[in-house]
């Protein structure tokens, strides 16, 4: 019987472009690909690591500038809503909540354009067209639900959510909303529903991508409770938002060759065992 020994994944870096959340700084992202039978379990233990999922790619920050961006998840158990959470859930709790297989629709693509208009109209997905909306909703080798929000009394999709199904929880990739229904606070209200998913499925994280101090655009994930964000190897709670401000020096980040090395493969072991 002839064995195969597996195979470890292999790891590039994106050339430098212009930081999204910080001005005047560069970024570079560490990313692998995410296929094969192994695809599930990689996405899993690489999620702990602070990686995130573009359809069939795994990818992390890996800037020369600065070590800000933060992936962040929520502790199911040790979150609590804040009053105004209390409302935003009052005040959305009407819509019908629907999980589906990931398949895009004329009507997602429809939502999503309104929503980037609205709030990303110069953002690097504002050209993105019905194909490319497809293939991020569809190109996915791993367990997948696209969450949509509906109007009850109007029949109409308010939000959706991308979201990853992980062995600890859940992984929110993308949201978006009906920019016209601001008074619903919905990509809070998203968020706070995820909880409740990952709760009634029995599993202890919620994941939303990076939190960046410093950054506006990515304050409001401090504002929920039981946050955890990824530092130095490690997951910690989230407590004074500015002591992690240190993340902006720019000795703040290993140099890549190290930051591959301290990466763990799903069977445990270190990446540097398993290449010569």
């Amino acid at each position: 019987m002839r064995h195969t020994l597996p195979i470890a994944p292999q790891f590039y870096v994106t050339a430098p472009q212009p930081c999204p959340y910080l001005e005047g700084r560069m970024e570079r992202k560490l990313f692998t690909a995410l296929q094969g039978e192994g695809a599930q379990r990689l996405n899993d233990g690489l999620s702990k690591q602070g990686f995130r999922r573009s359809q069939n790619v795994l990818y992390r920050p890996s800037c020369a500038d600065c070590a800000a961006c933060l992936s962040a998840r929520i502790n199911v158990a040790a979150f609590t809503p804040s009053k105004s959470q209390k409302r935003v859930h009052k005040r959305a709790r009407h819509l019908d909540r629907r999980a589906t297989s990931p398949w895009a629709t004329e009507e997602q693509f429809d939502l999503f354009r309104r929503y980037l208009g609205d709030r990303h109209a110069t953002g690097g997905m504002a050209d993105m067209d019905a194909f490319e909306f497809a293939a991020m909703i569809e190109e996915t080798p791993i367990r997948t639900r696209v969450v949509e929000y509906t109007d009850p009394q109007t029949n109409t999709l308010t939000a959706t959510c991308l979201t990853d199904i992980l062995d600890d929880g859940v992984s929110m990739v993308y949201s978006f909303f009906d920019p016209d229904q601001a008074r619903l606070s919905l990509g809070t209200y998203i968020i706070l529903d995820h909880i409740e998913i990952a709760r009634e499925a029995g599993l202890p994280y919620v994941y939303l991508g990076y939190w960046v101090p410093g950054s506006d655009k990515m304050g409001y994930k401090a504002q929920f409770s039981g946050l955890e964000v990824y530092v130095g190897g490690v997951w910690q709670p989230m407590t004074d938002p500015s002591e992690f401000d240190t993340q902006l020096h720019p000795l703040s980040n290993d140099p890549i060759a190290e930051q591959v090395a301290e990466i763990s493969l799903p069977d445990g072991r270190p990446l540097r065992t398993q290449t010569r």
